[in-house]
Order: structure tokens, then C-alpha cells, then sequence
């Protein structure tokens, strides 16, 4: 038997036998791209021996939360921290975001390397939050990043979608806080998939109906927007506001199930990216990004369609879990010691579920070192009383 072949639990609790094999693919790539910006959305790694279990304060390994980052920049890609994917509002509270900020931006600064970290207001917990309390806690998040050198996302808040009335109290935050910013941000524009909680965001039940008012509020502030990021997995309402956007405002897209066409786009524009997946398949986007510099479609579409399938999968419902996925393909290419996380969110997903995204890893090229994958890939099998 190979030593690269182990079984794995397939999807009817069938042990079978697997032999990973595709050959990594290896970056040559030399700097960002030119023709689209890119920020590939990053984890932290949890501190092992810190008491990280649901409701604890978040305890952080910093040198390898911050030299995945590293990993990421070498790649030419940018990072964007504190989102969704560092687990904002799913274990890592404010405390540690707020560190994660001001140590990510001084290395970011070491290195002159694109950062973009997310600004919410999650500081202010479960609860019925005003809309003043709601501008305050995003000013003072606000305040933390650019005071770290990085560019702000202002992310969609939970606090504002319980507080707000309609779309005019959504018009007043954003108004209020876009003609206080030093420079261009960033918008944010989650969908359900992502957070239940985020329902009627805009002031609309239909994502469709908040296009043109989106696009509307971003009009009036374009001086202080550098783009909107959308997650709605909706590619059709991606591309409609695309078209809407003023001159010099980005699409950054957030779509990790349509990603490849979307940054590719089409006779009337594309999208840039802001991607938890590109996190996950960070070697395969550096290298389709540079060969969409070169013009060679088709070894963009080479490169990126083969991660589809792993990002739908690491994607599926509920969609919130994706996190545990990109912590778990980083653990088995060796940039974190452990299967960990904070919130003890690496019992979110399933057995099989972990041994499909192996799969899919290793059929995209993603996997970087298949042996040291196997043998991580084997150590969880082990732990979960699986046979050999």
C-alpha cells in the first residue's frame, strides 16, 4: 500500500480506500497582481494550551496566527483580517480583534504588504443597541484600525440589523460614518448563508430590492468608498450592483461559490476579490491571478475551476461552519501545530465531512505536502477511534 493511501469515511460512514496524489501546485509568482486586487480573508490560530472553549475569552498562538499571514503576503496576496473567516462574532471577541488589528498593521507596515481589517460592533454583545450606540462602537472600531496603518471594512453589524426601522436608519449610520473616515473603506455586505442575524439588512427582507438603494448610498459617499465586498452567493445580484457602481469604486466579490467567473467578468467589468476560500487555495489564486495578468484565460480557468468544487463543499450549509474547513486544510499544510480553534468551533463540522474537503484539497493541487497531510489526515483518524 502507498504511503500516501489511508481510508476515509465516505458519504454513507463507508470506510474507503484513498490515495492522495495530485501533484501540489507550485507559485512562481513574483509580487501582486496588476489587472485585479486581491485579499485572501485569514484565520487565527488558536493558542492550544489556553482554555479556548465556548464563552472564553479568545487565546491567540501569534506566531502562527501571524505567519500565516506572512504566507499569504508572499503569495502576493493581500490579507484581510479580522473579517468573518478570524471568527468576529463566532469566538474571537473584541479584545483579542483589537490586538489582532494593531499586530497584523505593524507587520503589514514592516513589510509595506496590503491589509484591510474589519470594523463592526460586536463590542457591544447581545442586547437592544441604539442606533447612536451602533456609530459609536463602529467609531471606535474604526479609530483601532486606521490607527493600525490598514484600510477599514465596515462589516455588516448584528446590532444595527436588530435596531434598525427601515432603510433610512441604515442611510443614517453609514452617512454618519463615511463622512467621518481619514480615507476610502471598504463596505461589507453579508448574507444569511453567513449570519442568520443579519436578515433585512438595508431595510429590505429581499436582497434584490437594496441594489439600487445600495448603490444609491455609495453614490453619494464615492469619495469615501473604496468598494463594497458582497457575500450573498447570488452572482446574478453581484454583477447588477457591479454595474451600478460610480467610476473608481470596486466590486470586491465575496461569492465563494462563483469566484472564478466573477473575477474574470464579462464585457462590462469585473470583480476583485476579498475571499475566505482564497485563504484555503492560496497557491492555486496566486498563480490564476498572475496568469490572468498575462491574459491567459485559460490557465486562470485551469487553475481556479478545479477549487470550486472544495469551495462549495468547505461553503456548504450551514454556511457559518466554512471557518472550520480553512483552519482544518491549514493544520494538514502545516501552518498551525493543532486542530484548534477558538471557541472550540473545530468540533463544527463532521468526520466526514473533514475527510470530503481532504479529497477535494488534494484533487484542486491545494494540498501542499500530501505526506505531511496524510499523516495529519491519519492522526485525526486515529483520534476518532477510525481503523486503519
Amino acid at each position: 500500500m502507498s504511503s500516501l493511501t489511508l481510508r476515509l469515511p465516505g458519504a454513507e460512514g463507508v470506510l474507503e480506500p484513498y490515495t492522495a496524489g495530485r501533484a501540489p501546485i507550485v507559485p512562481t509568482v513574483k509580487g501582486a497582481p496588476r489587472s485585479r486586487t486581491a485579499y485572501a480573508a485569514a484565520h487565527v490560530v488558536a493558542d492550544p494550551l489556553a482554555a479556548n472553549a465556548p464563552g472564553k475569552p479568545a487565546r491567540l498562538d501569534w506566531e502562527a496566527t501571524l505567519a500565516f499571514r506572512h504566507h499569504l503576503w508572499d503569495l502576493g496576496l493581500g490579507v484581510a483580517d479580522a473579517m468573518d473567516t478570524a471568527q468576529r462574532g463566532m469566538g474571537l471577541d473584541w479584545p483579542a480583534t483589537a490586538e489582532l488589528i494593531r499586530r497584523s498593521g505593524a507587520e503589514a507596515a514592516g513589510r509595506d504588504a496590503a491589509l484591510v481589517c474589519g470594523v463592526g460592533t460586536d463590542q457591544l454583545g447581545p442586547g437592544h443597541a441604539s442606533l447612536e450606540s451602533v456609530i459609536t462602537a463602529y467609531a471606535e472600531q474604526l479609530e483601532v484600525v486606521e490607527g493600525a496603518g490598514a484600510t477599514p471594512v465596515l462589516m455588516a453589524s448584528r446590532a444595527l440589523a436588530a435596531a434598525a426601522q427601515g432603510p433610512d436608519d441604515y442611510a443614517k449610520v453609514y452617512g454618519r460614518l463615511l463622512s467621518q473616515v481619514s480615507g476610502p473603506v471598504i463596505l461589507h455586505w453579508l448574507g444569511t448563508a453567513f449570519d442568520p442575524a443579519l436578515a433585512g439588512y438595508w431595510g429590505y427582507d429581499d436582497p434584490a430590492e437594496a441594489i439600487e438603494p445600495v448603490a444609491a448610498l455609495i453614490a453619494e459617499h464615492a469619495g469615501a468608498v473604496d468598494g463594497i465586498k458582497v457575500s450573498l452567493l447570488d452572482a446574478s445580484l453581484e454583477v447588477r450592483l457591479r454595474n451600478l457602481l460610480p467610476e473608481g469604486v470596486r466590486m470586491y466579490t465575496g461569492d465563494d461559490f462563483n469566484y472564478p467567473q466573477l473575477i474574470l467578468g464579462d464585457a462590462d467589468g469585473y470583480s476583485h476579490a476579498l475571499l475566505g476560500v482564497f485563504a484555503a487555495i492560496a497557491p492555486a489564486a496566486a498563480e490564476a491571478l498572475a496568469a490572468l495578468d498575462a491574459g491567459d484565460t485559460d490557465r486562470y480557468t485551469a487553475l481556479l475551476e478545479p477549487t470550486v468544487p472544495l469551495a462549495r463543499h468547505l461553503f456548504a450549509e450551514p454556511t457559518y461552519y466554512y471557518k472550520t474547513g480553512i483552519t482544518f486544510l491549514a493544520w494538514l499544510n502545516g501552518h498551525q501545530s493543532g486542530f484548534t480553534m477558538v471557541g472550540g468551533l473545530h468540533s463544527a463540522r463532521d468526520l466526514p465531512h473533514l475527510a470530503a474537503a481532504f479529497r477535494l484539497a488534494d484533487a484542486a493541487g491545494v494540498l501542499t505536502d500530501p505526506e505531511t497531510a496524510v499523516a495529519r489526515m491519519r492522526a485525526l483518524l486515529d483520534v476518532a477511534g477510525v481503523e486503519r
